[in-house]
């Protein structure tokens, strides 16, 4: 199969900024979020500005949705008018049903190859998962080869972030291990992260700015004498802080790629605002 016969699909809380997604050629899959009687197609129908200034002052949270296996069977099928075969690398079914429905959906297409990966992380641990495969794939790698590169990237992939409160991911379900830190002082920065797709609990700290340079030092450890780093600094309506810790990870992490994002609303919906964080990987050696 030549370079431009695979297709590589994600879905929308990959977060991965548009400039990447044009230039790489990745097809995104929007999720739902359902709103006071409105659905709205991730990042489609509705901007993450849009989204949080409404967020903080709308009476009941919205809801989220994954693409259902009908849609996905479209989703590839479209897909498969122009290629060969489909690589999907797509949230952590630990939360979300996305995977279960592409499966569904792959399931009614048995002579067409798509491979499902369960990324096992969101926004852009599964957004530099689907761009290392994309990336591989306009090198000259095969379907199986950019697959397994995937496959293979999931234990050196991570998102780690802190919240200013735990009730988003405790109202909308997602609070996984995180779940032993509620109730605690209210005036704690909870720094979570994603272990085998579930969220969980690094540390409690007192001030944001704190939980911020712990979450640096926790990268810096687990980076240390790995591959080139390649990082992004996620964020949910806080481009100032964003910003400040971008400076922070390029002096301190030296990476070779660094992105800035903001949470999508289905996203932003289980964390609520404020949030700061990090995705990245390290090369494999």
């Amino acid at each position: 199969m030549g370079k431009s016969n695979v297709a590589v699909a994600t879905d929308s809380t990959a977060n991965i900024p548009d400039e990447f997604v044009e230039d790489l050629n990745i097809h995104v899959i929007p999720q739902c979020l359902n709103w006071e009687g409105e659905t709205f197609l991730d990042g489609i129908d509705i901007t993450p500005s849009e989204f949080y200034q409404r967020l903080g002052q709308a009476k009941e949270l919205p809801t989220t949705s994954q693409p259902s296996a009908g849609e996905f069977h479209e989703f590839f099928g479209k897909l498969a008018e122009d290629n060969q075969a489909i690589i999907g690398v797509f949230i952590s079914e630990h939360l979300s049903g996305t995977i279960d429905s592409a499966l569904t959906a792959a399931d009614m297409m048995p002579d067409f190859p798509i491979e499902i990966i369960d990324s096992q992380s969101a926004s852009m641990g599964l957004g530099f998962m689907a761009m290392a495969v994309a990336r591989a794939l306009k090198e000259g790698s095969t379907y199986k080869d950019a697959a397994q590169l995937a496959r293979e990237l999931i234990p050196f992939t991570h998102a780690i972030f802190v919240v200013d409160t735990l009730e988003y991911l405790h109202r909308g379900g997602r609070i996984g291990g995180a779940q032993r830190l509620l109730g605690s002082l209210l005036s704690m920065k909870p720094l979570l992260h994603l272990e085998e797709g579930r969220i969980e609990p690094l540390a409690r700290i007192r001030t944001k700015r704190k939980a911020v340079e712990k979450l640096l030092d926790v990268v810096a450890a687990d980076t240390e004498g790995k591959g080139n780093l390649h990082a992004s600094v996620i964020h949910a309506a806080a481009p100032e802080d964003a910003e400040r810790f971008k400076q922070q990870v390029i002096e301190r992490l030296d990476p070779v790629e660094l992105i800035i994002t903001e949470l999508s609303p289905v996203v932003g919906t289980h964390t609520g605002p404020g949030l700061v964080g990090m995705g990245y990987y390290t090369d494999l050696q």
